[in-house]
């Protein structure tokens, strides 16, 4: 069984996210077709672990973070967005979006903490060049 650490693929999902042509790549994913960003982030992370996962795995991982995004996530981004499109009949709009965004960050994270529980408790493969993220996209 491989020990994944959450804190070690938060700060890897924190460098590889900040860089902008990731972000870009990644929330065009996540916008068009409909792919989880935290799954994408851990897939590479296994990739620099050289991990691979199979089909089923996989499968194991995307229902996982279906749950999620739809009872946690997505009605919090859906809320942002409302209140987006409304801001200007909304007092104090933007500390309300800043208290959003900092409350949806703190879901992100906690997805990523389930994903790695989920992944640890699969038997992961070493590879010498595992491309997990292709078997996603």
């Amino acid at each position: 069984m491989n020990l994944l650490n959450s804190d070690h693929f938060w700060q890897f999902a924190c460098t590889l996210y900040a860089k902008p042509e990731q972000q870009t790549t990644l929330l065009a994913l996540q916008n068009q077709q409909g792919k989880n960003v935290n799954l994408c982030l851990l897939l590479l992370y296994l990739d620099s672990l050289n991990l691979s996962i199979n089909t089923q795995q996989l499968n194991e991982l995307t229902q996982v973070v279906s749950e999620f995004d739809t009872h946690a996530l997505q009605p919090l981004r859906a809320a942002r967005s409302y209140l987006k499109a409304n801001q200007n009949a909304i007092s104090d709009y933007a500390t309300i979006r800043e208290e959003l965004l900092s409350a949806e960050l703190k879901l992100e994270r906690q997805q990523q903490h389930i994903l790695i529980s989920t992944a640890n408790s699969l038997k992961l493969k070493t590879s010498d060049a595992p491309n997990n993220i292709k078997l996603y996209v």
